[in-house]
């Protein structure tokens, strides 16, 4: 029944800040933009590379969501790159904080962890 993932909405704290996160660093492509004024809010469609959507939302003072210790929901959203060493590099040398890389112990795969602006883990998962 089911085919795939469609999409992973993300509700931000800054607009502008997550959207050149995603957009301008990360490299996520536009997909659609629009400025929802009855809800004070924009909503931005982002294409993933290999399948799938992020929808970035913003609303007039959203509440913080624990993130740890591990919270009930999303834990958190995993991107998938060829080379760990050359991913971790990019992102340090553009100031992003990275946490050491570990392997997983069932597939024998390194990752790694990283945040977007509003904390939430984003994960590095070499294929």
């Amino acid at each position: 029944m089911l085919q795939g993932l469609h999409h992973v909405a993300l509700i931000c704290g800054d607009y502008a800040r997550s959207r050149a996160f995603y957009v301008d660093l990360l490299g996520i492509t536009v997909i659609a933009e629009t400025h929802r004024a009855e809800r004070r809010s924009w909503k931005l469609d982002l294409a993933v590379p290999g399948g799938g959507q992020l929808e970035l939302f913003s609303f007039p003072e959203p509440p913080d969501r624990p993130s740890r210790p591990e919270a009930k929901g999303l834990r958190h959203l995993a991107f998938r790159v060829a080379d760990m060493d050359e991913a971790v590099r990019w992102l340090e040398d553009e100031g992003i904080a990275v946490e050491p890389v570990r392997v997983d112990a069932l597939t024998g795969k390194r990752f790694t962890f990283f945040a977007d602006p509003d904390g939430l883990p984003l994960e590095l998962y070499e294929s």
